[in-house]
């Protein structure tokens, strides 16, 4: 058996004999331990309906890595949920969980020398921790994505978390009733699994079947159907091999497999959280990745993908129409993938995608043929000037309005920016500014699906801008914003923002800027002072003092030395 780490510690004679007790007592018999010895991170919990289902779908990895030879190891990491969170004080703890699970995951498998990993989460930060741990520790690795969810439905319509948000800027304009809001409150959540459009949970679980971490097809599954569960069992079936053959995340965490998984983003309208996700993998793993490759392959790689938020059908139906393999055997023909990336099964992506099809079927809608796409090029576009030097990241999908300029319209928190929106008085033409929301001054970059969806409900998504430090949630379209580096509590330029100054978003020209002299800047900036910190002590405390710029991932290991 080639190079397993605890299988080995605990054989090496007299002196393990205290580990070999310990383990007995949780049921290894004498010929488990030659065996590899698989961790299986299960990221279970009632909090959010992303992971309820999760429990399940570990117990069948279990079974897996006992029929594959493997002995496993079960320990649970967090969750947060970013809806249940959404639009509270407790939304600050979403991006912080991603890196406690990354730590939770690295101390578990490393403390306990474990062989190998199956991590299984849902909701949107389970995914992007566990895959920050694996690039970390380099032990083979597969990730199980727990499932969408399915739709809700009212009315002949389709619902999903988002409708939720929407409905409430509707009923605020008065658009609809109270009796149809609640009606959408009911319908929009029918069961277990992650949010069901091309929002950050499906995105993420899309790249990392593109990467070659996921086994194809697993991605697009429902939550509550039985292949889900299936495909659990066969993903710790392909661990086992992994590890006995030693395929490692170094082998298959490449440049390449970085530029395959952003390619595959663009091509299903993938949520912006990617771009801050893939950053802060890549980190981990030592690859060199930047804003501006988002933006290289944006320009060459067509949205295929009819998808929610901005488009009409949810991942249940890309899944029916081929899922992502599909769309990666179409990229794959145009030259857009790297077909000689390594998977976790030791097939290459084209050797994984011989047997797909060229082109989607006639009999769908939801992925378009190559030659007529959604968009001509991708949707994630990375903006620079003045008010984000470092950079910042805007999502583009179903964008009418591609160039405003006009007042700013300043606010210091999600909530105050609600509250105006609310109150109905933004304006079409504003330029709303939510500053103090980024990783270090919110702390933790909260997403600002509230105020989005209330503008889009109040319909005024084609009519103004948004732009912000923090970030957005996966079910977020319109001319809106986010990651704007530096960001306002470390003295970047949209701490000088002030009410009315004028401001311009220009997609095409991936222009964000703020049209003030930069003499007046100057006088600004030396009477800037940095606010004080949110909090002195605790979790938010510590992650303030050490996250990184979002233009780097967010990271919190970055030069600590």
């Amino acid at each position: 058996m080639a190079d397993n780490r605890r299988s080995q510690v605990v054989t090496q004679g007299v002196q393990r004999t205290p580990n070999r007790a310990m383990l007995r007592a949780v049921g290894f018999g004498d010929n488990d331990f030659t065996k590899p010895i698989v961790g299986i991170a299960n990221g279970f919990s009632t909090i959010t309906p992303c992971n309820m289902g999760l429990d399940a779908l570990a117990r069948r990895a279990e079974a897996g890595v006992r029929a594959a030879g493997g002995m496993p190891q079960l320990f649970g990491t967090i969750t947060i949920s970013d809806g249940i969170s959404m639009g509270t004080e407790g939304m600050k703890y979403s991006l912080v969980s991603r890196d406690v699970i990354a730590d939770s995951i690295e101390t578990v498998c490393n403390g306990q020398s474990m062989d190998g990993v199956l991590a299984i989460g849902g909701c949107d930060k389970n995914m992007p921790g566990a895959m920050i741990a694996m690039a970390r520790m380099n032990i083979p690795a597969i990730f199980v994505y727990g499932g969408t969810i399915k739709p809700g439905h009212y009315q002949g319509e389709d619902l999903t978390v988002v409708s939720a948000f929407e409905a409430v800027g509707e009923y605020s304009a008065g658009k609809i009733g109270a009796d149809r809001l609640l009606a959408v409150e009911r319908h929009a959540c029918p069961g277990a699994g992650s949010c069901g459009g091309m929002y950050t949970a499906n995105t993420m679980s899309s790249a990392f079947e593109a990467m070659g971490m996921s086994l194809m097809y697993s991605s697009t599954m429902a939550a509550e159907d039985g292949e889900k569960a299936d495909s659990a069992e066969k993903s710790a079936q392909v661990l086992v091999n992994a590890i006995r053959n030693q395929i490692l995340p170094s082998q298959i965490l490449t440049r390449k497999a970085f530029e395959n998984a952003i390619t595959v983003i663009m091509a299903v309208g993938g949520s912006t959280n990617a771009v801050l996700h893939l950053l802060a993998i890549a980190h981990a793993r030592g690859v060199d990745l930047s804003l501006d490759d988002f933006e290289t392959i944006r320009q060459r790689v067509p949205v295929l993908c009819d998808l929610k938020p901005s488009g009409r059908y949810v991942a249940i139906d890309l899944h029916r129409a081929g899922g992502i393999p599909q769309v990666m055997k179409m990229l794959l023909n145009q030259g857009l993938l790297h077909g000689d990336a390594l998977t976790v099964t030791g097939q290459t992506i084209e050797q994984v995608l011989a047997d797909i099809p060229a082109d989607p079927r006639p009999d769908q809608a939801v992925i378009r043929p190559f030659r007529d796409p959604m968009y001509a090029i991708g949707h994630l576009g990375i903006l620079k000037g003045n008010l984000a030097s470092e950079g910042a990241v805007a999502k583009l999908s179903g964008v009418k309005n591609r160039r405003i300029t006009g007042p700013a319209r300043v606010f210091e928190s999600e909530e105050d920016c609600l509250t105006a929106i609310l109150a109905k008085t933004i304006n079409p033409g504003d330029v709303i500014v939510i500053r103090y929301e980024g990783p270090k001054g919110g702390p933790g970059m909260r997403e600002m699906l509230a105020p989005t969806s209330a503008i889009i409900g109040a319909g005024l998504g084609d009519a103004v801008g948004l732009i912000t430090d923090g970030r957005f949630s996966g079910g977020t379209y319109g001319m809106v914003v986010g990651h704007v580096a530096p960001e306002a509590a470390v003295g970047g330029t949209i701490a000088l923002v002030q009410e009315g100054d004028s401001i311009t978003i220009d997609a095409d020209r991936n222009l964000l800027q703020l049209n003030v002299d930069e003499s007046e800047l100057t006088q600004r900036r030396a009477a800037w002072t940095p606010p004080p910190p949110r909090y002195r002590r605790g979790v938010l405390a510590k992650y303030a003092k050490l996250v990184s710029s979002s233009s780097r991932g967010a990271v919190t290991d970055l030069d600590l030395f």
